[in-house]
């Protein structure tokens, strides 16, 4: 684990985003509340928010932070949905880390969900795919004293 109490502690934003790649008919079930596991939504939403706060659990070398606050949006797409989560803390180090860990697991609780509806006949998933995961901004201000 790298060093890091030499660092002032300053309010730290990351946003991250990603892709689930769903059948158009998924996508319209889940808009619709049609789906049998029950709100897909909303369960992403929470499976996120815990994620981030359970990062360091997940990846070894990251460091435990106080996280703030968490923000999970979705975009719907025809074909797609596109999660949205934005991290906030005051510490010595980033929470790049956590926003990229809580839309990876968004996005693999949005595919939990709707597994059923998304396999064929042969029982794969042609179509469903996670894409562009990445970090969409980060943010480092100081604190005013």
């Amino acid at each position: 684990m790298v060093e890091i109490s030499s660092k002032p502690e300053v309010k730290r934003v990351a946003r991250a985003r990603g892709r689930i790649v769903l059948r158009e008919e998924t996508v319209e079930r889940i808009k619709a509340g049609k789906v049998e596991k029950g709100n897909v939504l909303t369960t992403a939403q929470i499976a996120a928010t815990l994620a981030v706060k359970r990062t360091p659990d997940l990846i070894p070398m990251c460091h435990p932070l106080p996280i703030t606050g968490v923000r999970v949006e979705f975009e719907f797409h025809p074909n797609a949905i596109e999660a949205i989560v934005e991290v906030t803390t005051v510490a010595k180090t980033g929470v790049e880390m956590e926003a990229v860990t809580g839309v990876s697991v968004a996005l693999l609780t949005i595919w939990d969900m709707v597994k059923a509806i998304e396999k064929d006949e042969r029982g794969q998933y042609p179509v469903t795919r996670i894409t562009d995961i990445h970090v969409e901004e980060k943010i480092k201000e100081a604190l005013n004293e």
